[in-house]
């Protein structure tokens, strides 16, 4: 069966509170969701006339420049201050904090809320991380997450880290979705390694049987 995906516009007009202009630093890099790129001209105007610069960026697996997903956790370089994310909810701002020093401000257009995150934000990830790769290093049973799912395959990735670590045993683990409690049918496995959606060793650590890493986390 043919899936067609159609993007939804947010046709309201939104207008950047001046209280959440006044928090923000002189340079910034502009995020928003693909609902909202369709405004994206109106809303660096109204920060270039709070005296803002305003910088752009087209992340991976993105369509627009400007445009932020979920699965945008890598290094973002550029000469700007702090990032600021115009959107609802935390899922794609949190993405900024994996790997980046930098605030990111926030201004969910739905509830009109502000707030700011910080690197103390994503400190208790970067320990947990770290953690997880001692986990893995001293392991032998590696599971691997595969998906079938088309864009989301790091396998390159694996094949690397295969190559890189001969004395482990590596077992791969493919399916669709991810279930949790299938996991539990391979009580051998020590750590598992991630090659799916980065965001799954991050935001669902707590449901898997054993310490999870995402593949990129050992490069």
């Amino acid at each position: 069966m043919k899936t067609i995906f159609v993007e939804a516009k947010y046709d309201k007009e939104l207008i950047i509170p001046k209280i959440v202009l006044n928090k923000l630093p002189s340079k910034i890099m502009l995020f928003l969701t693909a609902q909202l790129i369709n405004q994206k001209k109106q809303l660096i105007k109204q920060l270039n006339n709070a005296g803002k610069i305003v910088v752009l960026k087209k992340t991976p697996h993105t369509i627009y420049e400007g445009q932020l997903i979920g699965c945008n956790t890598e290094v973002i370089k550029g000469d700007f201050e702090a990032f600021f994310y115009i959107g609802d909810g935390m899922f794609h701002p949190e993405a900024l904090i994996v790997k980046n020093d930098k605030p990111v401000h926030i201004w969910n257009m739905i509830s009109k809320d502000y707030k700011l995150l910080t690197l103390k934000d994503a400190q208790k990830l970067r320990k947990r991380i770290q953690s997880a790769k001692m986990k893995f290093l001293i392991s032998k049973e590696i599971g691997v997450l595969v998906t079938t799912k088309p864009g989301q395959n790091k396998l390159e990735q694996f094949m690397k880290l295969k190559k890189d670590y001969p004395e482990k045993n590596f077992y791969l683990l493919a399916n669709n979705n991810i279930e949790f409690d299938s996991l539990e049918d391979f009580p051998f496995i020590e750590c598992y390694v991630n090659t799916v959606c980065a965001r799954i060793a991050y935001d669902d650590y707590d449901k898997f049987p054993k310490i999870v890493l995402n593949v990129e986390d050992l490069a």
